[in-house]
């Protein structure tokens, strides 16, 4: 469309605008729902061009046998595909449930205005040119975002692919895809538009239907979560996958998902790109620098129980797996195959997977000696040898079915000239259907097997190619209901009650331009918060070593005190077991020389010594502030090589008791802190203690932007811990 015509289309819009109209605010389930069962639409900005988008959309509605009326409306047009046009859309003399907006975005505005004027609730914005833009685009959708809350018109969009709904009920495409999907139970939603081509033509291509599809683009309005929380209550989805690009509400994303899964067993599978760690290295702390963004997304997609997939093919094998067979009650695993390599390699991924290969009962072995020949292997994995016809595989899945120790069986097949491939894969649908059981397939090839692979996917057995790819699907069914069962009985208590808040001083330091706390100052901090510390003393810079040290005790630690000085390790700003008096006054002198090569321009506050800490294993604690995901709590193994070892786990505050356990039963110094060899082991309940207490201070405290406890010394069982070093990042708040 060229300038002129833009011109004159918006002189014509703004004369054909009524003022005077009233918003009508609806439920959060009500206005999702209208989207996707509207009784009339009007595709605004229709036209007969073929190819161009605006006739495609309108073209699809069409063909696809949209079950309500439709109105073209165009400026220019009398009629389209023969259907009567309107110049505008308050023309329309009937009731208009939802509008697909297809004008370019310079009129979008004044085509909404007529759309909140005419009464229409819903709205798909397809046009491109607003915030993706940037510049005025990024206004002219906070324009349109404003005009559509005036009217309490929900709308999808803008910059976005469309929806579509297979829904018999209303079947229609509201989106420029080259063909409807065939109705299935998987919702997909998308933040690319350009992705949801792709995957509708794979999809197609394995026979895997959809029960709803959004590409929802900026999601200026409606966005992931509403969405999320749509599907979680509609019957006709029974598994929901999810790309995104950016998260930008990541705790009611995390709530929704929990939602979705603890209240209707759905799976929420989350393809998430941006896995790059760029900008990890500007972190000031060790938390920072290893709370990557995208360990982030793992660690908050993990607790709230979504399965996060690599790429497009991992998340629709994982999708048809969850959707097309029962979740399996275990994780024992039986494979049959009429190769001996291909199951080994099937062996070998579910070991890796987490799976374990069952043990079949006496009955079960006495039916495979009575069925298969001599040569053939009866063990787990069965291998029935390569002659084997249909009446091997079907002798073979009714004894593994039947077998009360078998959880999930896949049946691998390799073609011989003498396979009788589509027998087969009727025998092993027949027996998906009768035995209850969760089978899986694959029938390795393309060319000789498609025959097969097409009955397969017809009678809803999740195939693959590859018997790796099979089995890593079988595990990721395996795990979702563990994780969902674990998300059901999962409290989510709060933790050790903290009476703390920033204090004065804090605030002050914060206003005042400090970006850091020293030590000394994040000791203090922590004692509020109710963790063990060491006996110390703070000298302030230029102030002698006085007489008494107090509670002191050699030998001691010594360290500089400056907030420009966050790893004082690397300033040479810290010295360990000072044996007495006679030391410490040359050390700190050492200490404060270092200090300023180190740093000229460092303010030094002073030395802070304190007792050494017993002997324990060292452990580190600490807090970034993700912007999409609020406060996250890290541990791992601390000390001089926290970063090079990187043996972590984060967590999204609130933790739960539950979530900080598994925190750190995850990590691989577990196995000391638990004991080992005659050892009794480490204060394992004192270090959960530590961690809750950390998520909570997380939350009262929301000027620390980032925080190390380096290192947190977790003494042996019964004996608690002690926070041995500290230092805080502070943020405007």
């Amino acid at each position: 469309m060229n300038q002129n015509t833009e011109q004159n289309m918006t002189e014509k819009l703004k004369t054909s605008v009524r003022p005077g109209s009233k918003a009508v605010q609806d439920s959060s389930w009500e206005r999702i729902h209208s989207i996707f069962y509207p009784r009339s639409i009007a595709v605004i900005g229709a036209n007969r061009v073929k190819g161009s988008v605006p006739y495609d959309i309108f073209n699809n509605l069409l063909r696809d046998g949209f079950q309500g009326t439709l109105f073209p409306v165009s400026p220019r047009e009398s009629s389209i595909k023969s259907v009567k046009a309107y110049k505008y859309v308050i023309d329309i003399p009937d009731p208009v449930d939802m509008g697909i907006l297809v004008f370019p975005a310079s009129v979008s505005e004044l085509a909404m205005e007529q759309c909140g004027q005419k009464g229409i609730r819903s709205m798909i914005v397809i046009s491109a040119g607003f915030r993706e833009a940037g510049g005025k685009g990024i206004e002219r959708e906070q324009r349109l975002k404003a005009q559509a809350a005036q009217y309490g018109i929900s709308f999808i969009g803008p910059n976005c692919l469309g929806v579509i709904n297979t829904d018999p009920e209303v079947s229609f495409n509201a989106s420029f895809s080259r063909a409807m999907p065939d109705e299935g139970d998987i919702a997909f939603l998308s933040q690319s538009g350009a992705l949801c081509t792709a995957v509708l033509d794979y999809a197609r291509a394995k026979h895997i239907g959809f029960s709803k599809f959004v590409s929802f683009g900026n999601k200026a309005d409606v966005d992931e979560v509403d969405l999320l929380l749509y599907l979680k209550d509609d019957p006709k989805t029974k598994v929901i996958l999810l790309y995104l690009e950016e998260v930008t509400n990541g705790r009611r994303l995390m709530q929704a998902a929990r939602q979705v899964i603890t209240e209707t067993g759905k799976p929420v599978l989350i393809l998430k790109s941006g896995r790059s760690a760029e900008g990890a290295s500007a972190a000031a702390s060790h938390t920072g620098s290893m709370a990557g963004s995208d360990a982030v997304c793992d660690a908050a997609f993990r607790q709230a129980g979504i399965i996060r997939c690599d790429n497009i093919e991992q998340m629709f094998n994982f999708a048809v797996a969850l959707s097309w067979q029962p979740l399996p009650p275990g994780r024992r695993t039986a494979v049959i195959t009429n190769a001996g390599g291909p199951g080994v390699l099937a062996t070998d991924r579910a070991v890796q997977a987490g799976m374990t290969m069952a043990s079949f009962s006496e009955i079960t072995v006495k039916a495979l000696k009575k069925s298969q020949p001599a040569s053939a292997n009866i063990k787990n994995p069965v291998d029935i040898i390569g002659d084997a016809r249909a009446d091997r595989y079907t002798a073979a899945l009714q004894a593994v079915t039947a077998d009360p120790e078998v959880d999930c069986t896949g049946v691998i097949l390799t073609p011989q000239s003498m396979t009788e491939i589509e027998d087969i894969a009727r025998e092993v649908s027949r027996f998906a259907a009768d035995s209850g059981k969760c089978i899986y397939a694959s029938f390795m090839g393309e060319t000789d097997v498609a025959p097969g692979i097409q009955i397969l996917q017809k009678n809803r057995i999740p195939h693959y190619i590859l018997p790796e790819d099979m089995v890593d699907s079988m595990a990721a069914a395996a795990r979702f209901r563990e994780i969902r069962e674990g998300l059901k009985k999962e409290v989510l208590s709060p933790g050790p009650a903290l009476n703390t808040t920033l204090n004065e001083h804090v605030q002050h330091l914060i206003s005042s331009g400090r970006s850091a706390l020293t030590e000394a100052e994040s000791m203090e901090l922590l004692a509020s918060a109710g963790f063990p510390l060491p006996k110390r003393l703070f000298i302030p810079h230029g102030s002698p070593l006085p007489e008494d040290l107090g509670e002191l005790c050699f030998p001691l630690a010594a360290k500089v005190m400056s907030p420009q000085i966050m790893h004082k390790s690397d300033a040479g700003a810290v010295r360990l077991n000072i044996q007495n008096r006679e030391d410490l006054i040359p050390v700190m002198k050492e200490l404060l020389s270092n200090a300023g090569k180190y740093a000229p321009d460092a303010e030094i506050h002073g030395i802070l010594l304190q007792n050494m800490v017993p002997q324990g294993i060292e452990c580190i604690l600490g807090i970034k502030r993700d912007p999409a995901f609020g406060p996250v709590i890290m541990v791992g193994a601390g000390g001089l090589y926290a970063e090079f070892l990187k043996d972590s786990s984060l967590g999204v505050a609130a933790l739960s008791m539950d979530q900080a356990q598994k925190m750190i039963s995850s990590l691989k110094i577990y196995e000391l802190l638990q004991g080992r060899r005659g050892h009794e082991g480490y204060d394992l309940p004192a270090l959960t203690d530590a961690l809750m207490r950390l998520s909570e201070l997380s939350l009262f405290e929301p000027g620390i932007a980032e925080l190390d406890i380096n290192p947190l010394i977790v003494h042996p069982r019964g004996r608690g811990v002690t926070a041995a070093d500290a230092a805080i990042v502070l943020r405007k708040i």
